[in-house]
């Protein structure tokens, strides 16, 4: 059987952020799964061949959105387009011709082997898979590229008005999550008998993929003791208390904007040419060389 086609479809408006050379070095490692941007950013150096970027201005994309659903899209500032992100593959439906899946997401993200985690098994048998277990995860999450699920965000109530809002309305995580997340109170034992009973739901997978550390949700071990430091190395993650344990990617939300806001350029990426290499660490510092062998605590340099 073929391996199941993936493109992630991201808009993106104003100017790519640092860490940008970091993100596109993991899509590298990721050569059988596509990512189209819709920027005036322009063309990264180096933008990795399974990376398109389709070049328009935010004005000409907001009309596009207008056209394509039928509603007064015009917010004045992009961070809008997050409401956006169930929509994208209707929005872009001639873009996805050929795949099996599209996703949406963030960029202040790196990504380990996508494969490995989104394996074969669990493409074939869902229809939906979030990376949060109570939610749909706007960070990271991937759709079937059929009717049901392109259309899926036409079902949520008042979808127009609150796209059309110019103000951020967290439709992602919030009003599409209530299609699929039922019950989310009830004791576990419970909500896998509800999606049992329910075709739509038992076709969705909400697993805590364990991305987004110092978030509200525990870590690994159901503590709060998060890591302080990821290495990324030939395209896998790993964090310095987990052990061998792969990660899908790590959502840096927590570190974008303070600590590393703060940090001057050469701190925050400690030496030119580092994300073309190898092997980084992530960490509240930045991004920084690996010094420490394999199996002690990871130093940075």
């Amino acid at each position: 059987m073929a391996q199941a086609r993936i493109r992630f479809l991201i808009p993106y408006f104003g100017k790519w952020p640092f860490w940008m050379p970091f993100f596109l070095q993991s899509c590298r490692y990721n050569p059988s799964i596509e990512w189209f941007f819709f920027s005036d950013c322009g063309v990264p150096e180096d933008c990795p061949p399974n990376v398109e970027i389709r070049t328009l201005s935010y004005a000409e994309y907001c009309a596009l959105v207008s056209g394509r659903l039928g509603i007064e899209f015009a917010p004045p500032s992009p961070y809008k387009l997050c409401d956006l992100k169930p929509a994208l593959g209707f929005i872009h439906a001639d873009c996805l011709d050929g795949f099996d899946f599209w996703g949406f997401g963030d960029i202040d993200l790196v990504y380990g082997d996508l494969r490995r985690y989104f394996d074969d098994e669990r493409l074939g048998r869902y229809d939906l898979l979030s990376t949060h277990s109570t939610r749909v995860s706007g960070h990271l999450c991937l759709l079937r590229n059929d009717e049901k699920m392109l259309r899926a965000f036409l079902r949520v109530p008042g979808w127009q008005a609150a796209m059309a809002d110019p103000a951020h309305r967290a439709f992602d995580e919030k009003a599409f999550s209530k299609l699929f997340v039922k019950n989310k109170n009830w004791p576990e034992p419970l909500r896998r008998i509800r999606r049992a009973l329910s075709p739509t739901l038992r076709r969705c997978e909400f697993v805590e993929a364990f991305s987004t550390p110092y978030a509200r949700i525990p870590w690994t071990d159901g503590s709060f003791d998060f890591p302080s430091q990821w290495m990324w190395r030939d395209g896998r993650l790993h964090t310095d208390r987990d052990g061998e344990r792969d990660f899908p990617y790590l959502h840096f939300l927590v570190w974008k904007g303070q600590p590393w806001a703060g940090l001057a350029p050469g701190e925050r990426v400690a030496e030119p040419e580092l994300a073309a290499r190898s092997c980084w660490v992530i960490s509240a510092r930045g991004f920084h060389s690996l010094s420490a062998s394999r199996g002690e605590r990871w130093q940075e340099r």
